[in-house]
This record gives structure tokens, C-alpha cells and sequence, in this order.
């Protein structure tokens, strides 16, 4: 049996008193804040760090996050963030964010995200480099034999109630 490697690790973190909302756990908006902190580290995993985006005048923008929440978090509690890699072409990046509590080994929160190649001179999508392409093949050669969790590809919506006005 092939040995499958675990999606990145790469962003820890603990939850501050300020983050805390007025129900007493971790504010919703502030769940964004920490996925977005993640997502720096698992962009200079996949080559598209700061350095590069400087060196090319290129960077990444979020076309679309979901998170789903999924069990509270309090202050003081030590979390994590995992990144796996779902798809991708040349100008999209496709993954999957979950944060864990690391204090209870658990899942609080995901958020899937679709980032986008940007050029910095013309703000407009673009195609990024091979060495890029590259890694993220890399990348895909294994993540691609990791399960996907269920929260990936949701549809928001009320069960029974009609989608349109007719």
C-alpha cells in the first residue's frame, strides 16, 4: 500500500480575547482572518510566496471562500490549519482549508477557496509560470489520493423551499 501524504501544515495559531464574540466563542469573522493568515504559508509551499510574486510582478487574489463551521472554539484554545489541493489550471488554485483544535484534536471549521493568478500590472487573471504548474503537479500527485471531505462543494440552501418565484 502506497503511503499517502497528508495535506500541508503549515499555519498555527491561538485564539485572542479579541476574537472572541458576544456568545463567548470565536467570532465568525475572525475564522476568515485565520484561514487568510494560513493561506501565505501554503502559497510559498506551492511556489507562489512572497518572493516570487515580487520577483514577477504577479499575485494570487480569492475568487470565493466557504467556510462551514462546525464545532465552537473558545479563547486560549492552540489551533492549526491544513491545506490540500483539490484542482487547479493555470490561472486557479482550488483548496481545501481546515482548522483544527489542536488543544481537543478535532475539526472546527473548513473553508474552500478558489484563488486566482493575478497579474500586479494589469489586475487581470493571468497564466502563471511552469515552475509553478510544476510544483503544483507535484502537489497533485499526491493530494489527489486524499480523501475530500464532505464540506467541499456545498450548496446553500434552506431543504424544501423553492428556488425560484414561480
Amino acid at each position: 500500500m502506497n503511503q499517502v501524504a497528508a495535506p500541508f501544515e503549515g499555519h498555527s495559531d491561538i485564539v485572542q480575547k479579541e476574537w472572541i464574540d458576544f456568545n463567548g466563542h470565536f467570532n465568525a469573522g475572525y475564522y476568515l482572518v485565520c484561514f487568510d493568515d494560513a493561506i501565505e504559508s501554503w502559497m510559498d509551499f506551492i511556489g507562489v510566496g512572497r518572493s516570487h510574486r515580487d520577483q514577477h510582478s504577479v499575485t494570487t487574489f480569492s475568487a470565493q471562500n466557504h467556510v462551514t463551521y462546525l464545532r465552537e472554539v473558545r479563547e486560549g484554545v492552540k489551533l492549526s490549519v491544513t491545506t490540500q489541493l483539490l484542482g487547479f489550471d493555470r490561472k486557479r488554485i482550488h483548496a481545501l482549508q481546515v482548522m483544527w483544535n489542536d488543544d481537543e484534536r478535532f475539526v472546527t471549521a473548513t473553508c474552500e477557496v478558489m484563488s486566482l493568478h493575478v497579474s500586479e500590472r494589469t489586475r487581470r487573471v493571468s497564466e502563471m509560470r511552469d515552475e509553478v504548474f510544476e510544483r503544483l503537479l507535484e502537489i497533485w500527485d499526491s493530494h489527489r489520493k486524499l480523501e475530500v471531505p464532505e464540506q467541499v462543494g456545498q450548496v446553500m440552501s434552506v431543504p424544501g423551499w423553492p428556488t425560484s418565484l414561480d
